[in-house]
């Protein structure tokens, strides 16, 4: 026969709540507990460590769920501010059609080099010209 495979979760909801039905069965059986043998591990210590690591656990997923909340209304408010800037680029390249490096001054970052797209078309239009 071979050995069963006992699995321990590594999911923490899952860790805290297999340590409240082993700490359950424990309190519940006393002193004819099994796990009264233990030596290093006293489960009469794990009890109120239980208590407070579940409630840091569930305060961290309260704060997560604000967090999920507080980026979603930041995503909405974001949007048209991004619309905006792109509006004032749009404005200005025409007002400074001459001299797009004056977007500069107004907080853009203005890039003379050609883009990565039409630098690998002019690479593959010599390479296609050469064969």
């Amino acid at each position: 026969m071979s050995k069963p495979r006992i699995n321990i979760p590594s999911n923490v909801q899952e860790v805290i709540e297999m340590a409240e039905i082993i700490n359950n069965r424990h309190v519940a059986d006393g002193e004819t507990s099994p796990l009264n043998a233990l030596q290093d591990h006293k489960l009469a210590d794990i009890g109120p460590l239980l208590t407070a690591c579940l409630q840091q656990h569930l305060k961290a997923e309260e704060l997560r769920r604000q967090m999920e909340l507080a980026y979603r209304e930041r995503d909405a408010m974001v949007k048209p501010i991004s619309e905006t800037i792109k509006a004032c680029r749009d404005l200005l390249l025409g007002v400074f059609r001459a001299n797009p490096k004056k977007l500069g001054e107004w907080g853009f970052k203005v890039s003379d080099s050609p883009s990565k797209a039409i630098s690998r078309l002019k690479t593959s239009s010599k390479t296609e010209a050469a064969v």
